[in-house]
């Protein structure tokens, strides 16, 4: 069993910028990779960025490229997601979720089938 638990959101205007939290406690080392996802009102759950576990190849949506960045600390079993440039369109809870699964190409873990667990959640509300 892993847990995942989020921190770091929150309000925050137009520009900012925020770093989520996901630290997680368990079997995690045997975990392939963390990612994140995120979920606004009425719309589905969408990958926002993921990083494995060995090695720290990252992947990232093309909507987030170039503000967004994750990184890992294996010792501290966390993965962090640095959230700058924040827009209103970011506004949604962010969940993280690691995975237990191997993919060759980095793509896989772009996938929400991808991943077994999954923390509750962290509030991110981007204010015009």
């Amino acid at each position: 069993q892993v847990q995942l638990v989020e921190s770091g959101g929150g309000l925050v205007q137009a520009g900012g910028s925020l770093r989520l939290s996901c630290a997680a406690s368990g079997r995690t080392f045997s975990s392939y990779a963390s990612g994140w996802f995120r979920q606004a009102p009425g719309k589905e759950r969408e990958f926002v960025a993921a990083i494995r576990r060995s090695g720290g190849n990252t992947v990232y949506a093309d909507s987030v490229k170039g503000r967004f960045t994750i990184s890992g600390d294996n010792a501290k079993n966390t993965t962090y997601l640095q959230i700058n440039s924040l827009k209103p369109e970011d506004t949604a809870v962010y969940y993280c979720a690691a995975s237990f699964q191997y993919y060759s190409r980095d793509y896989g873990y772009t996938r929400l089938s991808a991943y077994s667990y999954w923390g509750q959640g962290t509030q991110v509300t981007v204010s015009s």
